[in-house]
C-alpha cells in the first residue's frame, strides 16, 4: 500500500513538452533554411527528452 499524495506533475510535463516538441517539428518542415531546420530538430528532440524525463521523475 502506498502511502503519499500522489501527482500529475508527471502527465502534465509530458504534455506540455510534447506539444513543444510538435511545434519544434512543424517549425522544422515549414522552414527552407538548413540552420533554422537544425534548430528546430534540436529543440525537438530536447523537448522530448525532457518529456520523458518529467513522466520518470513525477510518475
Amino acid at each position: 500500500m502506498e502511502t503519499g499524495v500522489s501527482s500529475d506533475k508527471g502527465i502534465g510535463f509530458a504534455v506540455l513538452f510534447s506539444v513543444v516538441t510538435l511545434f519544434a517539428v512543424a517549425v522544422m518542415l515549414a522552414v527552407d533554411d538548413q540552420l533554422t531546420t537544425a534548430i528546430g530538430f534540436a529543440a525537438a528532440m530536447v523537448a522530448a527528452c525532457l518529456a520523458v524525463a518529467g513522466t520518470h521523475i513525477y510518475g
